[in-house]
């Protein structure tokens, strides 16, 4: 069996705030295999965020180790945590995060050009991967120009530009009406029937029932960790078939 591309040890994550020591995490061990899609569930303050933060390289573990696809990044620097994200990592925000000025093409060239592509292959990537979402014909669009859910398939572009060992997405639909949301998952479904991996982090039951196993956290610990049986008759429910 391959190794996973995401395998968290005991990790635990403490803040100090004033004279209180918060403990976001407790001993987190979790496994994700390569092409696993997994939803992080959990109410606010359960630790679902700050576990994506570290999974994301975003953040370091107080204590415990993280090897994300061979590599232990729970001790890393800054920068060799920017690095590590900017070429195993796609990420996919509620808010979008995209430049206002720059075109849809530019805005998914963006990582190519931290990870040193001419500009000519920044464009020819790009503009494949706006394909992949649907979106070739707003190449030069600007956000203001592109609906909400538009906008949220250009981050899906960006996210999945540099081919990722994991694309990551932040409450991927929070900003976006039903139907809209619902289309933005089955594109991530689609993204998961090609091989790619992710890891999707959410509060809305009916959303993370779009993933293949779902992870409940809460106080900072696992509470469970189940597949989910229920994918396809989910579907056609949120689809009133």
């Amino acid at each position: 069996m391959l190794p996973p591309v995401i395998d968290t040890s005991e990790i635990s994550k403490m803040y100090q705030m004033g004279t209180e020591r918060i403990h976001a995490l407790r001993s987190i061990t979790i496994r994700i295999q390569r092409g696993e899609y997994v939803a992080f569930m959990g109410p606010s303050g359960s630790g679902k965020s700050t576990l994506m933060n570290i999974v994301g390289c975003l953040d370091t573990p107080t204590s415990g180790s993280y090897v994300l696809n061979g590599k232990d990044v729970s001790r890393m620097t800054d920068n060799q945590l920017a690095e590590v994200r900017n070429r195993e990592i796609g990420f996919v925000f509620q808010t979008f995060n995209l430049l206002p000025r720059a075109t849809s093409l530019d805005n998914v060239a963006l990582p190519l050009i931290y990870a040193g592509y001419s500009k000519s292959e920044r464009e020819e990537r790009a503009m494949e991967s706006l394909r992949s979402v649907g979106l070739a014909d707003r190449a030069k669009h600007k956000p203001n120009e592109l609906s909400g859910g538009q906008r949220q398939r250009v981050a899906i572009a960006r996210a999945l530009v540099n081919d990722p060992s994991i694309i990551l997405a932040d409450e991927p639909t929070g900003n976006l009406d039903s139907k809209t949301s619902y289309e933005i998952m089955d594109l991530f479904e689609a993204l998961y029937a090609k091989g790619n991996t992710i890891i999707m982090v959410t509060h809305e039951d009916d959303i993370a029932h779009y993933a293949h196993r779902i992870v409940r956290l809460r106080d900072g610990l696992v509470e469970s960790d189940n597949v989910n049986e229920n994918v396809a008759s989910h579907h056609a429910a949120m689809r009133g078939v």
